[in-house]
């Protein structure tokens, strides 16, 4: 994103029964902030919402995964160990202009998380006739 625009940050805290289940920061640049506010929305609505961005998809999405042991804060919030490995996701999207239209870290205690990856590949119709 560039320095210095306007972001919104979406702090999310889910929980899997009593247990926190994942801490989501997610940073979208300000004049694409949906105008609903997510802190109505299920857990389930949140997560699929902060899964992708508003408006069109983006051209590009990077995604850093990483195991590494928590921050203070974060072994804090998700009710952990300093020594227990957290699965950390870093994921920026960007526009086909290359605008930066969403940063999240997402991260979840390591004894209890699963990572599914799915990509979807959309064959443009021009493509398909070839």
């Amino acid at each position: 994103m560039d320095d210095g625009s306007p972001l919104t940050e979406f702090l999310r805290l889910s929980y899997e029964g009593e247990s926190p289940h994942s801490l989501a920061r997610v940073y979208v640049p300000r004049d694409l902030t949906p105008t609903t506010a997510l802190s109505n929305w299920s857990s389930r609505a949140w997560a699929e919402a902060s899964d992708s961005v508003p408006g069109p998809p983006p051209a590009e999405v990077h995604e850093r995964v990483s195991a590494r042991l928590p921050t203070p804060d974060e072994a804090s919030t998700l009710r952990i160990n300093t020594a227990l490995a957290v699965l950390a996701i870093t994921r920026v999207a960007a526009e086909d202009t290359g605008r930066v239209i969403e940063a999240a870290l997402l991260v979840f205690p390591g004894d209890r998380v699963d990572a599914v990856f799915s990509t979807r590949h959309v064959i443009e119709e021009g493509q398909a006739h070839r």
